[in-house]
């Protein structure tokens, strides 16, 4: 009698399994390849950051940074999304002076290009006692700057707090009237601005203390983002930068102040980048929101 291989004994015992084990291997081996293949490349817009635009060197100079150019004066009725929502009272004008909140901070982040030094201040005449008082105002500060989902995810840059010298910019809380005096109002819409001339990011009181349409009433999100907004003009993002992709993250230097819809923010500056293409944005307070 010929002897049976060992093939022949194993389709003895286990019969058609025998032939649809291999099979089964074989699918699920192309199952896995595919899984991994899709996950290397497919992501939804969350998984993706969103632009910051292009970094210059340029953070010298008298020109305002951040604000739309002249416009007809009419966009506080034409650009609903853009108005000051209803909430809580706000100084209208301060005396046009600062005093620095004191306190420092240690390096937050690598800074392997640059370490910038910044001052907490607010402006004289400005009462900040509904919102905690000037040291809450400079922790939140602090804290969003220090996050890792801030400007120090990207090893260039670091930050660290002083309340003496000289100090590459100051984040300056300003009351209404004299934001409109060191930003502009060309357009009759409430604004934060970085003023290189005089090394202060302006960061708008009515706006601190309301937020903005597009942040539905989240105002520690809205505070977080006027802070990495302004901030990131004066680390050297200029431009603006439109919603990118349908219901994704609006990108930080978005001027989600006045909306998320790139439809909307087009009517402050026809001619700019934010292009009439429907695409409307989730508000978003970070330049990496994925940390």
């Amino acid at each position: 009698m010929k002897k049976q291989s060992a093939f022949g004994r194993f389709v003895s015992n286990y019969g058609w399994r025998a032939y649809a084990i291999p099979v089964l291997v074989v699918v699920t081996a192309f199952v896995v390849v595919d899984a991994v293949r899709s996950s290397g490349t497919e992501s939804t817009a969350d998984d993706e950051t969103p632009a910051m635009g292009v970094l210059t060197d340029n953070t010298e100079g008298t020109g305002v940074v951040g604000v739309p150019p002249t416009a007809d004066g009419s966009f506080a009725a034409t650009l609903p999304s853009g108005g000051l929502p209803n909430g809580g009272s706000f100084t209208e004008r301060g005396a046009g002076t600062w005093h620095v909140v004191a306190g420092t901070s240690a390096k937050a982040g690598q800074g392997t290009d640059r370490e910038f030094t910044y001052t907490v201040e607010v402006e004289d005449g400005v009462d900040t006692a509904a919102i905690g008082g000037d040291q809450a105002f400079a922790a939140m500060v602090d804290q969003t700057l220090a996050n890792p989902k801030s400007w120090v995810h990207d090893p260039r840059f670091a930050f660290r707090r002083v309340d003496t010298g000289e100090p590459d910019f100051r984040i300056s809380l300003t009351s209404q009237m004299t934001v409109r005096e060191k930003c502009g109002y060309d357009i009759e819409l409430e604004v934060s601005c970085y003023n290189p001339g005089i090394d202060r990011v302006v960061l708008n009181e009515p706006r601190w203390v309301r937020g903005a349409t597009a942040f539905q009433g989240d105002i520690g999100s809205y505070r977080q983002y006027q802070i990495n907004h302004e901030v990131g003009h004066a680390v050297g993002y200029a431009e603006h930068q439109p919603c990118q992709t349908q219901d994704g993250l609006a990108p930080i230097m978005m001027q989600q102040s006045f909306g998320t819809a790139n439809d909307e923010i087009a009517q402050l500056d026809p001619e700019g980048v934010v292009p009439r293409d429907g695409l409307t944005c989730r508000f978003n307070p970070w330049p990496y929101p994925r940390g």
